[in-house]
């Protein structure tokens, strides 16, 4: 399978709302609208939908789930490692340090779906359900811990966190053996398909790449741990649990997922250099095109 031509059709709405956001008069300012519209109501129900639509075997995924939670703390450890290096900025370290172990939800859900379909799709909501809240527990967690000026505790922006609601409510209704009614299947379905668009779409409209030249040496450790030691970790969990088949596969395309767009918006509100985030969101963004191809073309065991 060509899963460089695979990934052609998402990373060409990224190219599009990006060239949309620069040449038109739908600049960022209506972007921003629309990225606040995806957070906020239509990527919750396409989360919310990937979930309950289909009865979760916990069982047969628990060393997925197991495999997840060790390659998302790895990750995490990692970064925060980065703070130890010499001369390294500890403020800059403490806004930055997420790019390295966050994941952007919009690609990773079309990506997923891409390649598996419905099962495809619900394996990674699965995963999103264990990995949303140890990331942005992290990457607060150390934001709060390097800040001076007064911000929220890190359970309250948990608490409200749209896509920690999203996965939590989902998994209970699942548990609870809660369907959507047949009447109401197609207007959600329908809610989800837009999500992934615009929300492609936005992640292109936000990049930039100005501010990029700030601390070099942070910007290659949480690129190279996003871009290529996560994938090469995931790969040895995938032979060390024994995954196989789709697991193996949403697995490591998570692992390879370019960083949460979001990220630059949590840096800048928490009082961090937003800008210098959102340049390596955008990187990230780009290197996103050549790891997922090598994590799933190289990586994956045939």
């Amino acid at each position: 399978m060509n899963y460089a031509q695979l990934l052609i059709p998402d990373f060409s709405l990224i190219l599009c709302g990006y060239l949309v956001c620069r040449y038109t008069q739908l600049n960022r300012t209506v972007w921003q609208q629309v990225d606040s519209l995806v957070y906020f109501f239509l990527f919750p129900v396409l989360l919310f939908h990937s979930i309950v639509r289909r009865p979760l075997d916990f069982a047969a995924s628990s060393q997925f789930i197991a495999c997840a939670i060790v390659l998302i703390l790895s990750a995490i450890a990692m970064s925060f490692a980065l703070a130890w290096l010499p001369r390294m900025d500890k403020r800059e370290h403490a806004g930055a340090a997420q790019v390295a172990f966050r994941f952007n939800s919009y690609i990773a859900l079309a990506v997923s779906e891409r390649l598996g379909g419905v099962p495809g799709l619900q394996l990674m909501a699965l995963l999103m359900g264990v990995s949303v809240p140890l990331c942005n527990a992290a990457a607060v967690w150390l934001m709060v811990r390097n800040s001076h000026a007064a911000s929220q505790p890190f359970w309250r922006v948990l608490a409200t966190n749209p896509l920690v609601i999203a996965t939590a409510s989902g998994l209970l209704a699942n548990v609870a053996g809660f369907a959507i009614p047949a009447w109401g299947e197609l207007t959600v379905t329908r809610v989800g398909q837009a999500a992934l668009a615009l929300g492609l779409m936005a992640a292109g409209a936000g990049m930039q790449l100005q501010k990029l030249g700030q601390t070099p040496v942070l910007s290659m450790g949480v690129l190279g741990i996003r871009h290529l030691v996560t994938p090469l970790i995931a790969s040895g969990l995938i032979l060390l649990f024994g995954l196989n088949g789709l697991q193996a596969m949403v697995l490591l395309a998570f692992s390879a997922m370019p960083t949460a767009s979001s990220a630059y918006v949590l840096a800048a509100r928490m009082g961090y250099n937003g800008g210098y985030v959102a340049a390596l969101v955008t990187l990230s963004t780009l290197l996103g095109m050549a790891s997922l191809p090598f994590a799933l073309g190289v990586l994956l065991v045939k």
